[in-house]
């Protein structure tokens, strides 16, 4: 067989087959590729778009937990004064009830006082008569004298 020949139908069947996979083989693989490539594309612009979010998520968590954190302060100086403001108003009862006691004391002992001077009125009062009677050396009826024991108790 003649060179030429071979050389001719090589480059025939080179042709066939170069024309047989530009348009049955080539397409395909192109269409692949690209969607390949938008795939790659699409994932590389929502890999962007995850950054943005995260930073944008990362400065509103920054700003909710500043947010939180004055919210925990107000609360703080909130329950201090407030805790203050009781103690103060326990004080002032407790003040006050300390008041009552002392006046209540006060007024017991006034009583008691006046009870105690009725006592002792009343058996100086007894005395005086006794030692009247010793010195009369007579006895001194106290039924009968009850006007004169009741000036005395006054007296005293």
């Amino acid at each position: 067989m003649n060179l030429n020949a071979t050389l001719f139908a090589q480059f025939v069947v080179f042709f066939i087959l170069a024309l047989f996979t530009m348009k049955f083989v080539w397409p395909p693989l192109i269409k692949a590729l690209d969607e390949r490539a938008k795939k790659i594309s699409e994932g590389l612009e929502a890999a962007d778009r995850g950054h943005a979010e995260l930073a944008f998520a990362e400065t509103r968590v920054q700003v909710q937990l500043a947010h939180a954190h004055e919210e925990t302060q107000k609360r703080l100086v909130d329950a201090e004064r407030r805790a203050a403001e009781i103690i103060d108003e326990a004080k002032r009862h407790a003040a006050e009830e300390a008041k009552g006691i002392v006046e209540a004391a006060r007024h017991e002992a006034a009583a008691e006082a006046l009870r105690l001077r009725d006592t002792l009125r009343h058996d100086v009062a007894s005395l005086a008569v006794k030692g009247a009677e010793q010195i009369l050396k007579r006895e001194v009826n106290a039924t009968a004298h009850a006007d004169l024991l009741n000036q005395l108790k006054a007296e005293l």
